[in-house]
């Protein structure tokens, strides 16, 4: 791996990254204060790093490293690859970088013609590039997994490895779903890892909860990084007591009703509901309260009546204020998706909302209808976390490098058969999802 520390333009950030306490006070800064931090990174100069990210959406993980750029220019988009043209079109809005439209399965068998696209779009071959691939999860989600190993989606995590060996890319960063680590598709993510490696990269895979990291939300996700030399994977900064709350993400919003737009932020709108579904969420108390047992739909009553329990229990039920909010998935617009209705108005999340609770910039627009935007916000990365990342791999790609690799916190085998009964005791106790005693 090429030292760039006494490379002209370099001279700034390596003095920042020399110290890694100083990066992580400054990426714990930045995570806390995104909002704050967000006008200077759209309009700050770009720095030497090149950031060519791969399924790119709407823009969360290409967001956190244009932020880091509001302390010192650190990093340029070099490139966005996806396929969805109306996330395209946000990422562009927002981002100022026109994405690249390429469906990585027609490169599986031709890497080099990636290699020669990607390198039109860098600064110079010999600039240091950081390479992201977020591939599409739901081939590997538990909601959708029925299709196991033989949906085609997840062979994307194998062509970006491909890829991402041809590249040579001085990081490599891979975000996913937890259920990556589980005996389902633990086949894949080995392979993947065993490509990485045979290309000269050491690699470290660990799972955390988002909310550690100053998202508002309980957002568990895996993350790998590579490097050809030692390194340290970042650590969350908030536990249990400290974490951001939806009353500190959403509470200072104005009050709407369902299907009306905010006269202040047209992105601040709700799906218009029937009425039967307004007398539902009336029924349901305020800040956190759950669908009563005989109320809701026919279906669920007479699911109920059969089991005798509350079927689906969070099903229209409120945030709590205090709290966390649970998951924002593409499905969070929907009061009768889960947990997903206002802690004290009776409507489900606005746009807006579920953005804020994803961890976006107060001013993120998003491009297409009601659905196609809870999508891109429900599929992208929390920019609050990328934030932190960013700043993290400052340290690790222009700091001193480590003497050990960070093994007390790789996840080296699979984590069994589900990922979800881990979080259960991970809330319960309050530990990060790092922890090496919770990732064994």
């Amino acid at each position: 791996m090429t030292d760039y520390r006494s490379q002209p333009g370099f001279e700034e950030l390596a003095e920042f990254s020399a110290c890694r306490q100083k990066v992580r006070d400054a990426g714990i800064k930045l995570a806390s204060n995104l909002d704050r931090a967000w006008p200077r990174a759209r309009t700050a100069p770009t720095g030497p790093i090149d950031v060519v990210d791969m399924f790119s959406g709407c823009g969360g993980m290409s967001a956190g490293f244009v932020a880091v750029n509001s302390l010192l220019p650190a990093y340029r988009l070099a490139m966005a690859v996806d396929i969805d043209d109306l996330a395209m079109m946000t990422y562009e809005q927002n981002l100022g970088v026109k994405s690249t439209k390429l469906d990585l399965h027609n490169y599986a068998s031709r890497q080099d013609d990636l290699v020669d696209i990607v390198a039109s779009t860098r600064r110079s071959s010999t600039a240091p590039l950081i390479l992201i691939g977020c591939a599409p999860c739901q081939g590997f989600s538990s909601h959708r997994n029925a299709a196991g190993e033989s949906d085609r989606r997840n062979n994307l995590f194998l062509t970006f490895a491909k890829a991402a060996a041809a590249i040579q890319p001085d990081a490599v960063v891979i975000e996913n779903v937890p259920e990556v680590t589980t005996d389902r598709y633990w086949p894949v993510v080995a392979e993947a890892r065993k490509i990485l490696e045979r290309a000269g990269y050491k690699t470290v895979l660990t799972a955390h909860n988002m909310a550690d990291f100053g998202v508002p939300q309980n957002r568990f996700r895996a993350v790998m990084v590579g490097m050809r030399r030692p390194f340290s994977m970042p650590r969350g900064f908030l536990d249990e007591r400290t974490r951001r709350t939806v009353r500190d993400a959403i509470g200072r919003l104005p009050a709407i009703k369902p299907g009306e737009v905010c006269s202040s932020d047209p992105m601040h709108f709700t799906a218009t509901h029937r009425i039967s579904t307004i007398e539902t969420i009336k029924s349901v108390s305020q800040d956190g309260g759950r669908r009563p047992f005989d109320v809701g739909p026919e279906s669920l009553r007479r699911f109920a009546q059969r089991t005798g329990g509350l079927a689906f229990k969070d099903v229209y039920g409120r945030l709590w204020w205090d709290k966390p909010s649970i998951t924002i998935t593409g499905h969070a617009r929907n009061p009768a998706s889960g947990r997903y209705v206002h802690p004290e108005q009776h409507r489900g999340l606005s746009l807006r909302e579920a953005a804020l609770l994803q961890g976006f910039p107060n001013d993120w627009a998003f491009s297409g209808g009601l659905g196609p935007a809870f999508l891109q916000v429900g599929n992208a990365v929390p920019p609050t976390f990328a934030s932190f990342l960013a700043t993290h791999l400052l340290g690790e790609l222009l700091g001193n490098p480590v003497d050990n690799h960070d093994d007390e916190v790789d996840i080296k085998e699979s984590l069994g058969s589900s990922f979800a009964r881990r979080i259960s005791s991970l809330k319960q106790d309050g530990r990060n999802a790092y922890d090496p005693q919770v990732a064994r």
